[in-house]
C-alpha cells in the first residue's frame, strides 16, 4: 500500500467511533473483505445486522480484535497455539474459539464459540484501539449473495442499512478475499473450515 492509502482521516474515524457507540451499523473495509460491523459487546446492535443482511441468527458472527493480548478477555481458555498461528499465518486468519465470554449472546455460535481475528489493516486497528471493545466483521452482502470483493462490488440495500460508510478504502479496486478461517480446540487441535 502507498503512504496516501494508509493515511486515515481524522473525522473519518471519529464518525465511525460515534456510531458504534450509538448502538449503530458501519460498513467499513478490514484486512479482507468490506464488513458490516458494531459493536460485538451490544445485543441489540448485533440483531440489527442479522436484520440487514437476512441472516439466520443461528449463524454466528466474526468478532475484530486490534491486539492479540485481548483474547483472554473474550475467551474463557486461549489455547498457547493461537498465539503462534496468529504469529505465523502470512495472511488473515480467522480462529473460531470454544467458550466465548463478555460478547453479545446472539453473536456467539449455539455451542458458546465465536470466530475472532486480530486485524492487520490501518483504518481497522486505528477504530479498534480507540473504540476499546471488539467490533463484529461480517461481510457487507445479503446472506446467500456473492460476498464484495472491493466497494464497488457492495449493494445498494446494503449502504442504505447502515449508519455510516467508511471513507477509507472505497477507492481501492483490489479484489480482496475473506480470511482463513481454523477452529481451535481448547487441548489446542486445530482443524481448517475454510483455507
Amino acid at each position: 500500500m502507498s503512504k496516501s492509502n494508509t493515511f486515515v482521516d481524522r473525522e473519518d474515524l471519529n464518525q465511525a467511533l460515534e456510531v458504534l457507540k450509538a448502538g449503530g451499523l458501519l460498513l467499513y473495509p478490514t484486512d479482507t473483505i468490506w464488513g458490516i460491523g458494531c459493536d460485538a459487546t451490544n445485543a441489540e446492535a448485533v440483531e440489527k445486522i442479522y436484520a440487514l443482511k437476512e441472516r439466520a441468527s443461528e449463524k454466528s458472527m466474526i468478532v475484530l480484535l486490534w491486539n492479540d493480548n485481548q483474547l483472554a478477555s473474550y475467551v474463557n481458555e486461549v489455547p498457547e497455539v493461537a498465539y503462534e498461528l496468529i504469529e505465523a499465518s502470512d495472511r488473515p486468519m480467522t480462529i473460531v474459539y470454544s467458550n466465548a465470554k463478555n460478547l453479545a449472546k446472539n453473536a456467539l455460535a449455539s455451542d458458546g464459540s465465536i470466530g475472532i481475528r486480530v486485524a492487520k489493516h490501518p483504518f481497522c486497528e486505528q477504530l479498534l484501539q480507540r473504540f476499546r471493545k471488539p467490533i463484529i466483521s461480517t461481510s457487507a452482502n445479503v446472506s446467500g449473495a456473492s460476498s464484495p470483493r472491493n466497494f464497488s462490488e457492495i449493494s445498494e440495500e446494503i449502504k442504505a442499512g447502515v449508519d455510516y460508510i467508511v471513507k477509507f478504502g472505497q477507492e481501492d479496486v483490489a479484489e480482496r478475499e475473506p480470511s482463513i478461517v481454523l477452529k481451535l480446540d481448547p487441548s489446542g487441535k486445530f482443524e481448517f473450515l475454510r483455507k
